[in-house]
This record gives C-alpha cells, structure tokens and sequence, in this order.
C-alpha cells in the first residue's frame, strides 16, 4: 500500500503490518528485537544453569578480596595486599597510558609517512611504501615478539655502559640508556617540595595542581581570545594577530611555576648494577608501545594517503600560483581539507590500538588483561564476571574515545550557509 500526499490514511486491519510500507517497518524492527532479546535470555538461562551446576554464584564480592600478587608496572601505590578492584584499577590505568602515547606516536609517525608516500622523490616514496607494505600484512602479535626478541637478545647490559670506554653508550645526548631489562630515561624533578593535599592514601602533588589549573586557565583563555578575533573579523573584515599572545600565554605562566618550583631534567646515571636519577621503563612497556604505534601508524599512514588524494589538485596549483611553497601548501590547504577524509578511519586506528593493547599479556606488560582478565581470574575462579567487567570496560573507553573524535569531527567539517 502506498501512501499519498494529503491522503486520509485507512483504517488499520492486521494484513497492514505486512503490505502497509509504514507499519511492516515497525513489524521488522519488533521482530529483530524480540529475536535479539530470545537470544540474550537464553544466553543467560544457560549461564544460570552452568553456575547451578557447577555450585557457583553470581557475585562481584572478590574484588574486595586482598589481591595477592604484584604488579611491577604501577602508575599509583599498590601492593600485594590491596584488592583486586584496586589490582584492576591499576591494569586500567597502564591500558590507558600505553594506548594514549600509542595514539600520539602513532598519528605522528602515521601523518609523516602518509605525505612522504606522495613525494615527488622516488627513493622516499618507495620507502615509506615497504614500510606500509610490510606492517600491513604481518599480525601485529609477531611484531610484539619480534621487538621482544630484539630488546632482549640485542641490547647491552646495563654493566655495558660503565667504565671509561664502556662497550655500549647512551643515545639522544646521553639522556637515554636502552638495555635488555629497561630503558633509562631522564626525568623531571622540583628543587623545592610544593607539599601534597592528602587524598586517600598517596595525596596530591600541589605543583601537579598548579600546572594542570595554569593548563586549563590557559586553555580556557585561548578560546576566548579566538571568539574576540572572530567577532573582530567579522566586524571589520579584518584579524588581529593573536599568536604572540597565545605563545605568551602558554609559556610565560608555566615558565614562572618551573622556576618557582625548581623545575629541572634529572638524566640517569649508573650507579651499582642498575640506572638511578631518572626513570627505568620496563622492556614490555617499551615493546608494546613501539609495536602498537608502528604498526596503527601504517594504517593511519593509507588513510592520510586517501584524505590528501581526495583533495583536488587544482588546490594546490591554485596555491603554487599565489606563491606558497609545497610544505606551507601542504600544512595550510591540503592537509585541512583531508581532515574531513582522514578522521572517520582515524578514529577506528584509535579503537583498534586501544583494543590491540590487550596483547600486553605477550611480553608481560600488566594491562587490564593481565590483571582483571588474567591473574585476578585464575585467582578467584569468576571466569564470567571478570569478563563481564572487561567487556564493560573496553566498552565505556571505546565510547569515549569515538565521542570525543566525532566532536572534533563535527569541528572540522564544511559548515553549510
């Protein structure tokens, strides 16, 4: 039955929900979902039965439950005897940590190799293509133990950096010693103690306070200095020139509280058998990162590749005629035009890494996986509910990530009048 404009619609009779194109969608969509909802309900009878059986409750009781086991790899106190809600906390924040510098590096690396594939130099175009080439089409759990292998069987000792003509010496102006347990790096410290607010156990860095609010204070007044140029543009046709006070803005505040507090790079140094003075990342950390970040950057690399080639060339020959060089042609008209292209498979390279952090339980990188899903689960025999909390966890990240993507997708798109 079809509908027409300004027609009186019929009387309802049941043979509509199938003949009627307005009511036979709404009798698919309760169909699928009484379906979906059968499946869902006989899932859970069949869990139900399988706990009855087996003596087991549903309960998530075990994670107040003393923990037990250690965690080398820590961003906040934590010892065998806290819980394991405390252990899974933990395993979250290390996911997180790895999956954030995993997405920097990775777009850094990603957006370089995309624009060099498009060089006109022959040599570094076919480069950046073998390398794309390869990441692309071997599993990322073999590049994990391919680094593992090559930062265990590889790399020096931390004995080999010492005496005066040491076998192995330090890199990046000897501010980093890599080895077969960890790799060195310097680390910032404060000449004087700013104090801590307590909160809960390990309290809070006043300096850590102050930055963060500076950040913020800054960030906030950017935006404000972006809405007066605007209203000025539009005023007068004109911009005033505003990046003299945004780099005033976020340098002169954070340079007052670094001298304040005695801000300063402490380098590590080989004392004994090990490096002190700065911060030793452990080998797993490192592996995963560098696998994580190399190989998303081959994906995020293709579709930089497909968002500039979608731009039309007469773009940049209009630009070269007015006189602008490849790279400003590149970074001011190309690129900003791309964006549109290059976000919507961005952000699932973002999803991807996030959720490929779980090979972490490869090289024995302590993860969510590793804790919730891996030790606290063998401990405490809850097989479904730690898997009910990963799930629902990966989940809540994964809707986080996507979100604050789309937002800034909705920035970037053509904004029509």
């Amino acid at each position: 039955m079809v509908d027409y404009p300004g027609a009186e619609r019929p009387p309802f009779r049941l043979s509509m929900l199938v003949y009627d194109q307005h009511y036979r969608a709404m009798t698919i969509q309760v169909v699928v979902f009484v379906l979906v909802m059968l499946v869902i309900a006989g899932l859970i009878r069949n869990a139900v039965i399988a706990f009855e059986i087996a003596g087991k409750t549903f309960s998530f009781d075990f994670l107040s439950r003393r923990a037990g086991y250690d965690i080398p790899q820590h961003l906040i106190p934590y010892t065998s005897d806290d819980t394991h809600l405390r252990a899974a906390v933990v395993g979250l924040l290390n996911t997180l940590l790895v999956s954030f510098f995993g997405c920097i590096f990775a777009t850094v690396i990603g957006v370089v190799v995309g624009v060099l594939r498009l060089s006109s130099n022959w040599l570094v175009s076919r480069l950046m293509t073998i390398y794309v080439e390869i990441f692309l089409n071997i599993p990322l759990l073999l590049w994990i133990l391919i680094f593992l292998a090559i930062f265990t069987d590889v790399l020096p000792a931390p004995n080999a950096y010492r005496g005066e003509n040491p076998a192995a010496s330090m890199i990046l102006f000897d501010m980093v010693a890599p080895t077969n347990r960890y790799t060195a790096i310097p680390s910032l410290a404060l000449s004087n103690d700013p104090g801590v607010i307590a909160f809960g156990r390990e309290g809070i860095n006043i300096a850590v306070l102050a930055f963060a609010g500076v950040l913020v204070a800054a960030l906030v007044i950017r935006h404000l200095i972006a809405g007066w140029a605007s209203r000025v543009q539009d005023r007068t046709g004109s911009r005033p020139a505003t990046w003299w006070l945004q780099i005033l803005l976020f340098t002169l505040p954070f340079v007052a509280l670094a001298w304040h507090y005695g801000l300063h790079v402490v380098r590590p140094e080989l004392k004994g058998f090990n490096f002190v003075g700065g911060t030793n990342l452990d080998n797993s950390f490192v592996v995963l990162l560098i696998a994580l970040s190399l190989y998303t950057a081959a994906f995020i690399a293709e579709a930089v590749r497909a968002g500039i080639t979608a731009v039309s060339k007469g773009q940049s020959e209009a630009a070269f005629a007015l006189g602008l060089r490849p790279g400003r042609t590149m970074s001011l008209v190309v690129l900003p035009q791309a964006l549109r292209v290059i976000i919507p498979p961005l952000i699932s390279q973002y999803l991807n890494l996030t959720k490929n952090s779980s090979l972490a339980i490869a090289v024995g990188y302590m993860d969510l996986r590793g804790t919730l899903g891996g030790t606290t689960l063998n401990q405490t025999g809850r097989e479904m509910e730690c898997m009910i909390l990963m799930m629902l966890i990966y989940l809540v990240v994964s809707l986080l990530i996507s979100g604050g993507m789309n937002l800034f997708y909705k920035r970037v798109q053509l904004k029509e009048r």
